[in-house]
């Protein structure tokens, strides 16, 4: 029932909102339209918590640089944006280019400043992340960005892409990790949820250096370390290595290599 109730608000509010934002992304500036984003992400905290007995922890908060920053994140879940959102001021966030397809949705990302890109990948898509990232980091912008691109099950990860890192290098921002449990009470996109205390953490903030491989390795090994100790946190079970799994494009790469070798 309670799985049930949330999906109904859930629903109904983010029609409301969607329309509300798409009507205000025609008044001048982003203000109007922000302040109901903002709005937006409370009230579905709001409806984590009152109906689905989803509680969130944000903890590190003393882990957030003043100014400009980086948000690299671990994404369980839908919940977890909305966790950013409603905590974090004047954030703009990197999404893939599907979003767009969704009614109203482009005009509503185009206004607010989001940082569109093409969910393919390659050197093309790190070219345009970091042209239209440029705009956002002029402004003093905080920019989120889910460096696996893909929402995770806990315990199990995607290759961290280096989009983050040639942002945090070029802009000279430092990268915020972001380590979560919230997967063990909202999976993925599952109309189930599961009651209980959700931990999201802000650790503390990364330079870049360098070194890209040596960045991504310990933007990983941090994110997901702290996070399998979250899970092991809510789950009670000993902590446990996450497990490197592939996207579904890498697996129709790997499916159609092994088609065109037969």
């Amino acid at each position: 029932m309670r799985s049930f109730l949330f999906s109904a608000y859930y629903w109904v509010a983010s029609i409301f909102y969607t329309l509300s934002a798409a009507l205000l992304a025609l008044a001048p500036g982003r203000g109007p339209m922000t302040a109901a984003i903002k709005l937006y992400t409370r009230r579905m905290l709001w409806g984590m918590r009152a109906l689905a007995g989803i509680k969130v922890d944000l903890r590190g908060r003393e882990n957030l640089p003043d100014g400009a920053f980086i948000i690299a994140a671990k994404h369980h879940s839908w919940g977890d944006g909305f966790v950013m959102f409603a905590n974090v001021d004047n954030l703009s966030f990197v999404t893939g280019d599907h979003m767009e397809r969704f009614p109203l949705m482009g005009a509503v990302l185009r206004k607010f400043g989001a940082i569109i890109v093409d969910n393919c990948g390659g050197p093309e898509a790190r070219k345009a992340l970091v042209e239209t990232a440029a705009e956002v980091a002029r402004e003093g912008r905080r920019i989120l960005i889910y460096p696996e691109g893909n929402l995770a099950r806990p315990g199990e990860h995607f290759r961290y892409r280096s989009g983050v890192y040639f942002m945090a290098r070029d802009f000279g921002l430092p990268v915020v990790p972001v380590a979560t449990n919230l997967g063990c009470f909202w999976r993925q996109t599952d109309f189930k949820k599961t009651p209980g205390v959700a931990t999201i953490e802000f650790l503390p903030a990364m330079e870049v250096g360098d070194d890209k491989n040596a960045f991504l390795k310990r933007l990983t090994a941090v994110v997901e370390g702290r996070s399998q100790e979250l899970i092991a946190m809510a789950t009670g079970e000993a902590v446990k290595p996450s497990v490197l799994v592939p996207t579904p494009d890498e697996l129709k790469k790997m499916a159609a290599k092994e088609a065109a070798a037969a």
